[in-house]
């Protein structure tokens, strides 16, 4: 109680301070709000229209299921992460690890990936629809809207490692290299797995844009509403199978019970991402 007096007490003999801690609570009380009422507002819209017809294997005009569209999703989020996962953990290992300072080309990189991530999706879509639909003949394909995926999430895993890397302390490092282990020992067995944690966030913010991207498949991965059972058939995901819904207009019951499956799907996926980054970190704390 002291400790409030004496805070408030400090904040009187400096209104601007005071001001200052109220427009950051109230920015922080709306945020919360703004996401409480869209969860909420989805939960309530979206529960009572979840039916067992939903989630039927075969998509009719009648069920509307989403169980293909549901299947499809994670397949197409697998097959997006195989691909830019690695590639975007290894480039960064690459520049902040191998490259040295001032290096011109490190910098062209880097220019390039900031400019990447700002690049609008339907952009990559049409890429996407030109190169591997058209030019390698694809055609409409899980594959082909997986490397258009996998090329728009390149750039956001390859900051959040590159970050991840320059937050482990150099003390590391030195220590490793003191005790007579290599560059390549040094940065598989020390440094990449204390950055784990943040690499596993760029991860779970990748997961949420293939999860949730349109326009990009429409254009590549098409919106045939069938469960893909070849890489190279057709076949719509979640998100694209709520927009097919709602834009015909005659299945919003069915378009928000979908919406609430996607979003249990992602929190589950974030979920589950956090478990293995704590599990991870604790063994490697009881080494």
């Amino acid at each position: 109680m002291s400790k409030m007096k004496d805070k408030l007490r400090a904040y009187l003999r400096r209104p601007g301070s005071f001001i200052m801690m109220l427009l950051v609570m109230l920015a922080a009380l709306i945020t919360f709000a703004v996401l409480l009422f869209l969860i909420a507002y989805i939960l309530i819209k979206g529960i009572p229209h979840i039916k067992p017809e939903l989630f039927a294997f075969k998509y009719t005009t009648d069920n509307a299921s989403l169980m293909p569209a549901l299947i499809n999703t994670i397949i197409m989020t697998f097959f997006s992460l195989l691909i830019a996962v690695p590639l975007g953990i290894f480039s960064a290992i690459f520049l902040v690890e191998y490259s040295g300072k001032g290096n011109k080309f490190v910098d062209i990189i880097r220019i390039t990936t900031e400019t990447l991530s700002g690049i609008p999706s339907i952009v990559y879509g049409l890429f996407g629809m030109l190169f591997f639909v058209s030019a390698l003949k694809w055609g409409y394909s899980l594959l082909a809207g997986a490397f258009t995926l996998a090329i728009m999430i390149l750039p956001l895993i390859m900051r959040t490692t590159e970050e991840a890397l320059k937050s482990v302390p150099d003390t590391y490092r030195e220590g490793s290299f003191g005790l007579g282990a290599g560059k390549l020992r040094t940065v598989f067995r020390v440094v990449l797995p204390s950055a784990v944690p943040g690499i596993l966030a760029g991860i779970i913010l990748a997961v949420g844009r293939i999860v949730g991207e349109t326009a990009a498949l429409i254009y590549t991965a098409g919106t045939v509403p069938e469960m893909v059972l070849n890489p190279m058939d057709s076949g719509r995901t979640l998100a694209i199978h709520m927009y097919n819904l709602s834009n015909e207009g005659l299945y919003m019951n069915q378009a928000y019970a979908t919406a609430v499956v996607l979003l249990v799907l992602v929190v589950g996926i974030n979920c589950l991402s956090s478990f293995v980054a704590r599990k991870i970190t604790k063994g490697r704390n009881n080494e």
